[in-house]
């Protein structure tokens, strides 16, 4: 009798968690809907491609000890879709260092460092290169 109310319970559990699983799916669908069409009336507005990079922002720090006076930085450069890329330039005495990483969907295609993250998290929330600048000092 035990084993069988257990059985119930399980399966009545295993139930409800599916059902709830093809609610929360059926609503994320929505949502990315909704947001396709928003995407789409901003494009047919006239504001613009959404593949042309609007969103830019620069993060300038001090990568190394030896160099002081944040003369290394990181370019995010985003379209309207959260795509594009993220320019870094580590400066030292007697080298530079220069490296790009692709962004999708306003997300680095590879991992990227905090200071290459706080450039697409300004260029991706529309703050532009100066206040960027001024968010590095802190």
């Amino acid at each position: 009798m035990l084993v069988t109310v257990w059985v119930i319970v399980g399966v009545v559990a295993g139930v409800s968690g599916v059902a709830i699983g093809y609610v929360a799916l059926k609503q994320a669908r929505a949502a990315v809907d909704d947001c396709r069409q928003m995407l789409t009336r901003q494009t047919s507005e006239g504001r613009g491609d959404l593949k042309a990079i609007r969103d830019v922002a620069v993060f300038r720090y001090d990568a190394l000890e030896e160099m002081t006076g944040r003369l290394s930085f990181s370019v995010a450069m985003i379209n309207g879709l959260g795509d594009g890329i993220v320019l870094t330039s580590i400066n030292g005495r007697s080298e530079t260092r220069t490296y790009v990483r692709p962004v999708v969907g306003g997300k680095g295609a590879q991992p990227l460092s905090p200071e290459e993250e706080e450039a697409v998290r300004a260029a991706r929330l529309g703050l532009g290169p100066e206040v960027a600048r001024q968010m590095a000092r802190w």
